[in-house]
């Protein structure tokens, strides 16, 4: 089996994570050999980092013969355009969440890759890692019953806090939803399966933030979105599941995920990460068992989605990390929104099938 060819668009913050794993552990599954960025000297640099022969743009980048799939790092008010490219140029395509940020262009994205007959996915891979996983498989063997229900939180007071840069999280295609909602609703589809319905409130809790981290420390950032976005869904299997983002809470002590059976719970670990820990409860224990982890990648092993991807492409079989998934989660996140803003319930439109599970070992 011989490696695909990847090109990299894009050399932020994230990106470094995926050009280390990517050219190491995940090396006999994929070759970058390329990469581009608007400033072509993050490009050079990270080309001679991590040994990757070229640094190109982006035209050059999409036109290279070598380039079979294109790992679209940019910003996500750039996804649509430069997946679009990609897939026009006859690439595959692997975008960081979300997919895009309109429903419409996340629409023709997925037409047009069908009809040039290449693939798409995207972010989050961390589903694949070994503690989500492990959380499937103790799902779907049994050890909770059937699942009934489930719920998610992610809480924390913003990024202007520690980031250098946030002013774009408080931006349309940002917010809590957009920004971490991908993890938490990504992971509950891999556990549970598809959403058909939901609704949901949402709010503002301040139109104006002050920036405390450097290098912009006391400038003010104007919230644009809301930042605290409850969202209850209903699955097609019948699971009843609950849903709550936000960048307005100073602190908690809920969970990042648990799931409720008619035998037991689960409490599945942070899923914005690869590891555990993993802990179940069944029936009227009075303790939390934590079970070890039966899969792989337990390390941030960002980048597997790419080279699974590749290895699904290579062997002619669907990949986990689908278009169809990532459309659905998108759809998912603008329904929470516009539920609230119609004040009733929103009927999905998407689905997608419920990936299969990784190999243990």
């Amino acid at each position: 089996m011989g490696k695909i060819g990847v090109g990299i668009v894009g050399v932020g913050k994230i990106s470094g994570i995926y050009l280390q794993n990517l050219t190491t552990i995940f090396s006999d599954k994929v070759s970058v050999v390329a990469v581009s960025d608007l400033i072509q000297e993050r490009a050079a640099e990270a080309a001679q980092e991590y040994g990757i022969p070229e640094a190109v743009s982006v035209d050059e980048l999409m036109a290279s013969p070598d380039v079979e799939i294109v790992l679209n790092l940019t910003t996500p008010d750039s996804h649509f355009d430069i997946c679009l490219r990609a897939v026009e140029a006859g690439k595959h395509v692997y975008v960081e969440k979300p997919l895009c940020i309109a429903r419409d262009d996340a629409t023709k994205l997925l037409r047009t890759a069908a009809e040039k007959k290449v693939r798409i996915g995207g972010a989050p891979d961390t589903f694949l890692g070994a503690g989500i996983q492990t959380s499937r498989k103790i799902i779907d063997d049994g050890w909770i019953g059937t699942p009934i229900g489930a719920a998610a939180f992610m809480m924390n007071h913003g990024h202007e806090h520690w980031h250098p840069a946030p002013e774009f999280y408080y931006k349309p295609g940002a917010g809590p939803m957009f920004d971490m909602g991908p993890y938490y609703l990504t992971a509950l589809v891999n556990l549970l399966g598809p959403v058909k319905s939901l609704c949901g409130s949402v709010k503002k809790s301040f139109d104006e933030r002050t920036i405390s981290s450097e290098p912009l420390k006391g400038n003010k950032i104007q919230v644009e979105v809301p930042t605290h976005v409850v969202g209850i869904m209903n699955f097609a299997s019948g699971v009843i599941g609950t849903i709550v983002t936000s960048f307005d809470v100073w602190s908690h002590s809920m969970p990042w995920i648990e799931v409720y059976g008619t035998e037991g719970t689960l409490r599945v670990p942070d899923p914005n990460t690869f590891g555990g820990p993993v802990l179940l409860k069944r029936f009227r224990s009075e303790e939390w068992s934590e079970i070890p982890l039966y899969y792989p990648y337990q390390e941030n092993s960002r980048g597997l989605g790419v080279a699974e991807m590749a290895e699904a492409i290579e062997a002619g079989r669907p990949h986990r990390v689908s278009g169809e998934l990532t459309n659905h989660i998108l759809e998912l996140m603008h329904g929470f929104h516009d539920a609230a803003a119609s004040k009733g319930s929103y009927s999905v439109t998407s689905t997608c099938s419920r990936p299969e599970a990784m190999v243990s070992g």
